[in-house]
């Protein structure tokens, strides 16, 4: 009773401080509450090893009681009961990454572990997330074996139905009912070798299945209110101590399984990080879970228009590697870069002296790149004068400089300090603070711990003006739910040369992330269509079959990537700049947005496109569809949209070919729209009328 005492007493010295907020925290004798006005979970002290008592939705007044409270973390068998429990809340102030949030701090021990989880609300947001260390020692985390449940016995035997006892679980839940439905989303990143990279499962939940994905969303089909869980940690097909199975259901209890870690990642004098969890609440139909999550995702990291949105030009995508990049063509790629209306031009692996694994002049090593001390210096060879004279032509131009870098993998980053300092002292030299992060590889939760480390540093030296793209092309990376704060993600290498270059393709990418990952969160290529066109021969889905401004209008519901060197563009190609300029002018506004695919799946023959919902303050809805046209038939089709039902719409055409129009909203939210050309496009902002 004296810790819980003191736990309250800190609570009401800290909330006047953050009364004007919604998001709160209190503890009420033995029951501990976390909320804001969308959200509230009540959990049961114990010891502090938390027990959730029940899930509020505050949008809807649904509360969901937990039937048979057990501990939230599960991880062993025998300790449940937590002591030396402390609690602390304090708010966290809003910086340049993220915006105020409210973090309460639950220490206990179990055993000869500790335990500290961090609760962390943010402001108007369905959703608590939580980070949960540990410290000290645990003989075992133990946990079943995969189990097919051909090998149980049938239905008949009514004792071995019951469900056995699951342990390292990092969150559940455990409510009433028999009518669960649920849906689990897989990711893939490795995308040099995947093409295909979400993948989703319906199920009615029945007895206890395992499901694979980072994402679960859960409705109940009695009153329609759901909840979704967020495993925030690297793809389901690349994470650490992983037993296949990221969520487990039976009937009305659900689980977030999988720490990312074995009981010899477990220090004694320092906190080592698991995988941390999401839970959030909705109401309704699919829109409600996917803005729920968005609404979460966009807290993670502030999207600012001046530091997160970029038109970027980077020419690995042509082949020629490091044998032409050098001061003399920097300096050409940024003139026709300008007349691109490039914002950013990003010098790939070849500037510095070191030497990688992809240069084609002399095979290196990402392994002991600090066995050169010079290896992240500009080579003096390529650029005498250093990168002073890139700097100072892309300023003049309106162009931001930006660079490659790998960090030096061998020892799991053990040079990780090393490393923050030579990109802290790029930025601080040349005012270089874009950097594409490539070669990672996180095979050991150490590798996990030191790259977190690398990028707090380099953060915290920089006033947080750095940020990162983080390649998700190839081996161990954080995929599309861990080291968010951090960047964008660079999601795809695809070039002409071999063939894997399908407009389709990169759209179809990009629409089926975008349900579900931020759009504006991921750099998306166009190439080069006039390089390797006879390669394709005949091909319907050629890029050459494609105006060069459709290629860039695949890009934009991300981060537009121009993969390609602009000296080998035809004179044509430059009057893209319009249409780039016109895009500059609501990118930002565009990004603000909730943005969702609409219309069918990127086919090469489909009526496809996104959907930007604004955010509303006294006024009508209102936000933008990108609607394209591929290569079919109908010069005018219906195509479903997230506008509401019955509504009457104004569509007023911003670029693209389509013109000016009402309609009447019909089911599952379908509108009539024209195109006049295959392989079109066009960019619409709408307006809801009011009634």
């Amino acid at each position: 009773m004296k810790r819980q005492f003191v736990t309250l007493i800190i609570f009401f010295i800290v909330v006047s401080a953050f009364a004007q907020k919604t998001y709160y925290c209190q503890q009420e004798g033995d029951t501990l509450i976390i909320g804001n006005d969308q959200i509230e979970r009540k959990f049961i002290w114990n010891g502090g090893n938390l027990m959730t008592y029940s899930l509020s939705n505050k949008a809807s007044g649904k509360i969901e009681l937990v039937t048979a409270p057990l501990p939230d973390l599960l991880i062993s068998k025998t300790e449940k009961v937590g002591t030396n429990g402390l609690c602390r809340t304090e708010e966290v102030t809003a910086t340049d990454i993220h915006p105020a949030y409210l973090k309460t701090t639950v220490t206990f021990t179990l055993g000869a572990l500790d335990i500290q989880r961090i609760y962390r609300i943010y402001d108007h947001c369905p959703a608590i997330a939580c980070d949960t260390y540990l410290k000290g020692t645990m003989n075992r985390i133990s946990g079943e074996q995969n189990e097919n449940s051909a090998d149980h016995k049938n239905i008949e035997f009514a004792e071995d139905m019951k469900s056995r006892a699951i342990t390292a679980i990092l969150d559940q839940l455990n409510f009433k009912g028999q009518h669960w439905h649920a849906k689990a989303v897989e990711f893939w990143d490795v995308t040099d070798w995947n093409n295909n990279l979400v993948t989703e499962r319906n199920a009615i939940i029945y007895r206890k299945n395992n499901y694979r994905g980072n994402l679960f969303f859960v409705r109940n089909g009695e009153d329609n209110n759901g909840f979704f869980f967020l495993k925030e940690a690297p793809c389901s097909s690349v994470q650490l101590a992983y037993k296949d199975a990221d969520f487990i259901a039976e009937f009305g209890k659900f689980m977030i399984t999988g720490l990312g870690l074995t009981e010899t990642d477990i220090r004694e004098d320092e906190w080592t990080r698991t995988y941390s969890c999401v839970t959030g609440v909705y109401t309704g139909d699919e829109l409600e879970a996917l803005t729920a999550l968005r609404n979460y995702q966009k807290n993670i990291r502030t999207h600012l228009q001046e530091r997160d949105e970029m038109i970027m030009m980077n020419t690995w995508g042509d082949r020629s590697q490091d044998t032409k990049v050098n001061e003399a063509f920097c300096l050409q790629e940024l003139e026709r870069a300008a007349k691109l209306g490039i914002t950013h031009f990003q010098i790939d692996d070849g500037w510095q002296t070191g030497k990688s694994p992809n240069s084609a002049i002399a095979k290196g090593s990402f392994k002991n790149i600090w066995d050169n001390k010079d290896y992240w210096k500009p080579n003096i060879d390529k650029y005498p004068h250093g990168l002073t004279p890139i700097v100072e032509r892309g300023k003049r131009l309106g162009i931001e400089i930006c660079l490659w870098f790998n960090p030096s993998v061998q020892n799991d980053f053990a040079d990780w300090h090393k490393d923050a300092e030579a990109l802290i002292g790029i930025y601080r030299k040349y005012g270089i603070r874009i950097f594409k992060i490539d070669g990672l590889t996180i095979p050991t939760k150490t590798s996990e711990i030191n790259l977190r480390k690398l990028f707090n540093k380099v953060l915290a030296e920089t006033d947080n003006k750095v940020m990162f793209n983080l390649d998700a092309t190839a081996s161990r990376r954080g995929g599309y739910h861990m080291f968010n704060e951090y960047g964008n993600i660079f999601l795809e290498n695809r070039y002409t040369d071999w063939k894997n270059y399908y407009p389709y393709w990169t759209l179809r990418n990009l629409w089926m992330l975008a349900k579900y990952v931020p759009a504006e969160k991921l750099q998306i290529e166009f190439l080069n269509k006039w390089r390797n066109s006879q390669k394709y021969g005949n091909e319907p889905f050629a890029p050459a079959n494609y105006s060069f401004e459709y290629l860039f209008a695949t890009t934009m519901a991300g981060q537009p990537l121009a993969w390609m060197e602009a000296s080998n563009l035809p004179d044509e190609a430059f009057k893209l700049k319009k249409l780039v300029e016109q895009y500059k002018e609501l990118q930002y506004n565009f990004h603000q947005g909730i943005i969702l695919p609409i219309g069918d799946e990127p086919s090469g023959r489909s009526w496809t496109g996104f959907q930007s919902i604004c955010d509303q303050v006294n006024k009508a809805p209102s936000g933008y569809l990108l609607i394209y046209r591929e290569d079919n038939d109908q010069d005018e089709t219906w195509i479903e949209t997230w506008l509401p039902e019955g509504k009457e719409i104004v569509c007023t055409p911003i670029f693209g070919n389509g013109k000016a129009m009402n309609s009447i909203v019909g089911r599952k939210g379908s509108i009539k729209v024209t195109l006049p050309q295959k392989n079109n496009f066009v960019m619409y902002q709408y307006q809801v009328k009011e009634n």
